[in-house]
């Protein structure tokens, strides 16, 4: 796994990831809203405080939002390479 940061200032950070097959983000809680914008889509597992897990697909192109406070675990669960872009919204 890895991870770059590209911008970041008082209003926007923005990080490309990138995880290969089985790779984990590991347990973190999002201080601010976010944009995720997948460059190459896949399948990933999320795991949730007390274990939940669900399954998650990114399509290539396709962004979502998160909101602050989630806390979970991402992992790649394929056996290709992942990357993405999350822009999180400081204001």
């Amino acid at each position: 796994m890895s991870s770059e940061v590209s911008f970041d200032d008082d209003r926007l950070r923005v990080t490309t990831w990138t995880l290969a097959g089985g790779d984990d983000i590991g347990w973190h809680t999002h201080e601010f809203d976010y944009l995720v914008v997948p460059v190459t889509g896949g399948a990933f597992k999320v795991v949730e405080p007390g274990g939940t897990e669900t399954a998650m697909e990114q399509v290539a192109g396709s962004p979502y939002m998160g909101t602050a406070g989630t806390a979970h675990d991402v992992i790649n669960d394929s056996d290709t390479e992942a990357v993405f872009v999350e822009i999180e919204l400081k204001r």
